[in-house]
């Protein structure tokens, strides 16, 4: 046991010198000696691309001048080497201010976020794929800016840059201060599981209480939710803030707790019961059936089958959903039998 735990660490060991490959960080080379399965489809997905460093964004490269105007303000958006710039005029006087970094991959918005005189700001425009352009960013067509200061963008509080950052990328809070030097774009492995530096050094050292990493699979469905819910939004949370109406269709673990069907302690209901966090995820609707079926299929445990069909569940059970602005339709993950034009509360 020894012997293999050894040959693991120097396995680890030379992954880390290794040369860059294709964006694969050191830490998901360390992970991927031991934990091949999780750590190699992972690079690829959008939780990994959560955030994006702006010389590496592939929409930004991919689009070098975007261009959107509301009212008197027109937004510029030009890529200037490995860098992009985001500038606003209202004819008048204008403002321009390097992006740092690129939240999202535009299927729901892609955001830029840009730092001044120690002040965080998202831009007040988006990239969104469906129009293949810019558009208000969400949430900014209900503030209505006095002049171009206001107009730049949406200003984030104190509190609010260590929260958005923590939930797009690995390593960039500490001490619930946000320490932008250190951090890795995306969601990488220790994100959710913690230090792999730690982890290695506890398993060498045989000390498990420092080799310990939190495991997924071992959580309860309320503690999956709560796990999740740290980026997608707990129940907790939305009911306190009062995001109500078809605004809370995209907090996913939100939505799950209100479904009518949620058990604590079902597994057959948690967040990973139907998503692989390691794996790209699933759009293909009839993918999801048997997920349903573990429940509605007969059996012992069982809940009441459906009348209809057994095929494509989640397009009737889960119906999608646009948020006006988003230029994209969420899957409800409340599910219930849906009613005609029934509002999503």
């Amino acid at each position: 046991m020894i012997l293999k735990l050894a040959a693991t660490i120097v396995l680890a060991a030379s992954m880390i010198r290794a040369a860059d490959d294709g964006g694969v960080s050191r830490t998901q080379r360390e992970c991927a000696a031991c934990h091949p399965a999780q750590a190699k489809p992972h690079p690829v997905t959008s939780m990994a691309h959560a955030m994006e460093l702006v010389p590496e964004c592939r929409i930004l490269k991919q689009h070098p001048l975007m261009r959107f105007t509301e009212g008197k303000y027109s937004y510029t958006i030009e890529r200037k080497g490995d860098q992009s710039v985001y500038s606003i005029s209202d004819g008048k006087e204008a403002r321009s201010y390097p992006i740092g970094w690129a939240f999202g991959q535009g299927l729901a918005g892609q955001t830029y976020v840009f730092e001044s005189n120690g002040t965080f700001f998202q831009t007040r425009v988006s990239y969104y794929q469906s129009i293949d352009g810019l558009d208000l960013t969400l949430g900014a067509s209900n503030i209505k800016p006095a002049d171009i200061d206001e107009a730049i963008g949406i200003r984030m509080a104190p509190q609010e840059a260590p929260q958005c950052f923590n939930c797009h990328a690995t390593n960039s809070v500490e001490a619930k201060k946000l320490v932008t030097g250190k951090l890795i774009a995306g969601l990488q492995c220790e994100r959710c599981h913690g230090s792999a530096e730690n982890h290695l050094k506890g398993i060498k050292e045989g000390n498990p209480g420092l080799a310990a990493m939190p495991k997924l699979s071992s959580f309860s469905t309320e503690q999956t939710s709560a796990f999740c819910g740290q980026c997608h939004r707990t129940w907790e949370e939305i009911a306190a803030s009062g995001q109500m109406g078809v605004v809370n269709v995209r907090f996913q673990p939100y939505r799950l707790t209100t479904s009518k069907c949620y058990d604590t302690d079902d597994l057959r209901i948690s967040c990973t019961a139907c998503h692989n966090p390691h794996q790209e995820i699933d759009r293909t609707a009839k993918d999801y059936d048997s997920k349903c079926q573990a429940c509605h299929g007969g059996g012992k445990r069982a809940a009441m089958a459906c009348k209809v069909s057994t095929r494509n569940c989640v397009t009737c059970h889960m119906p999608k959903v646009e948020i006006p602005g988003s230029h994209h339709q969420f899957f409800d993950h409340e599910i219930r039998i849906v009613k005609t034009n029934e509002y999503p509360h």
